[in-house]
């Protein structure tokens, strides 16, 4: 064997060279926006299930899944048997918002999901990214209402595009980024461990609740009534924040009473991800308009809004795509929608999550650089402190970001892939299959401990 490019059996380039050379490789045809390979530095080989090989033949427990994209795992075959089907039925891979019969078929079943079996709502096939049926949620929005601002949230994610960058909380990648969508105004969200208030517990959920409504009823608040309210009901990319039922229930209330639209982005944390269909489901509620993207899709590009038909102010055409009609997606996402739902997976996910935390909980006595560990279902954060030094006020130690760099190296180098997330990186964030074993959780906790003591952590 050389290290010259060589043709596989796929009809790919492939080289006969380890990690290193491909990141190399990638470094000098890639733009330096690419963010994963410098966290995860390795190439890809095969996949199965929660496990990846690189081309060094070494193994790594997923618990990334493509940031929550894979919900069955990599390769589930009966997800590439959908593909498989689609392919040898001469069905058209392409077909912009074409009807065929595989799209009537998961038209149909997604609608089902959606509350009330979704007979209140219809369908937008969108771009395939979740940013853009974030946009097209925002324009109907104000569409509909006639109002041009929309209210976002501290920690929220919603997208790198110009406008979804703009409702997106991260500092960071607005930095030289002009002409920002107007009208927006962020408020806080709440933090199981840090009240943006300074408050905490229920006192702080409370205040966080009038603080809202004060907003919105307020003459001289100073911030016009606006077209929506965009948030996610758990906060994934912001540091796994699950939203206190009944803050969310009251948004609910309010955005109501004044016709102000209510987005829930359920790109990350919809399709069972926190033991439910829908995260929002947790407080009872329902959305004006869903957006929905990552898992609907089955691992391929897909993303989806569920607006209530009251709603759906659209001229024809108004929101186009050209990819609005990838009929392999459609085929893995129904897939993928009928086996979680018929092995009655939300289930399975709500008990682990809890386990779960409940073994984080006992590693946390262990080793208090674990600050807080907190989520739903398959969807944990792990927030890593400096205990060493001073709490404040309400009894929470300085967040740790280089530290949790530190432990998601270590990981890496133990066989376990983490993403991080919330402020400066300070969270180690779960996003498994949600078909992971117990055995294979298992596992995970043992590479995280590992990765705790080989950082020089010691227990206590």
């Amino acid at each position: 064997m050389t290290d010259k490019v060589r043709i596989d059996s796929l009809g790919a380039n492939s080289l006969n060279g380890n990690n290193e050379t491909y990141l190399a490789r990638q470094a000098e045809f890639e733009s330096n926006v690419r963010s994963y390979p410098r966290k995860l530095p390795l190439a890809i080989a095969k996949a199965n299930g929660v496990w990846i090989t690189d081309v060094e033949n070494n193994q790594y427990l997923d618990c990334l899944a493509g940031a929550g994209t894979l919900a069955l795992g990599h390769n589930h075959p009966d997800v590439l048997q959908s593909i498989q089907n689609v392919i040898t039925s001469g069905l058209p891979l392409h077909t912009l918002d074409l009807t065929t019969p595989l799209k009537d078929q998961f038209s149909e079943y997604l609608l089902s999901l959606l509350p009330q079996q979704g007979k209140e709502y219809c369908l937008q096939f969108t771009g395939p990214s979740g940013a853009d049926a974030v946009e097209a949620a925002m324009k109907l929005a104000k569409k509909v209402t006639g109002r041009t601002g929309i209210i976002s949230f501290s920690g929220g994610y919603h997208g790198m595009t110009h406008a979804t960058l703009a409702v997106t909380g991260n500092l960071s990648p607005k930095e030289a980024v002009n002409g920002m969508m107007p009208e927006v105004q962020f408020m806080p969200y709440p933090h199981q461990y840090r009240c943006p208030l300074g408050i905490g517990g229920d006192a702080g959920v409370k205040a966080l609740t009038y603080y809202f409504e004060n907003l919105i009823n307020d003459v001289e608040s100073g911030v016009r009534k606006p077209a929506a309210v965009i948030l996610e009901a758990v906060q994934g990319e912001g540091g796994v924040n699950p939203a206190p039922a009944e803050w969310l229930q009251r948004i609910r209330k309010v955005t109501q009473e004044h016709g102000i639209l209510l987005i829930l982005d359920e790109v990350q944390a919809g399709f069972c991800r926190t033991g439910k269909q829908f995260a929002f489901e947790h407080a009872g509620i329902e959305p004006d308009i869903i957006v929905m993207s990552k898992a609907v899709g089955g691992g391929l590009p897909l993303a989806v809004l569920g607006i209530k038909k009251q709603f759906d102010a659209w001229a024809p055409g108004h929101h186009t795509g050209t990819f609005r009609g990838n009929q392999l997606a459609m085929a893995t996402g129904l897939t993928t929608l009928k086996i979680l739902k018929e092995e009655k997976i939300a289930e399975k996910v709500a008990a682990q999550g809890e386990w779960l935390k409940g073994k984080l909980a006992d590693m946390q006595k262990r080793y208090p650089v674990i600050g807080h560990v907190r989520g739903l279902g398959l969807m944990i954060g792990i927030e890593i402190v400096k205990p060493n030094e001073a709490q404040d006020h309400m009894g929470c130690y300085p967040a740790d970001g280089e530290l949790s760099a530190l432990l998601q190296k270590k990981c890496f180098e133990a066989g376990l892939i983490l993403e991080r997330g919330g402020r400066n990186g300070c969270v180690l964030r779960l996003l498994p299959s949600l078909l992971i074993t117990n055995d294979e959780l298992g596992i995970f906790l043992d590479k995280f401990e590992q990765a705790l003591l080989a950082a020089g952590i010691k227990p206590v």
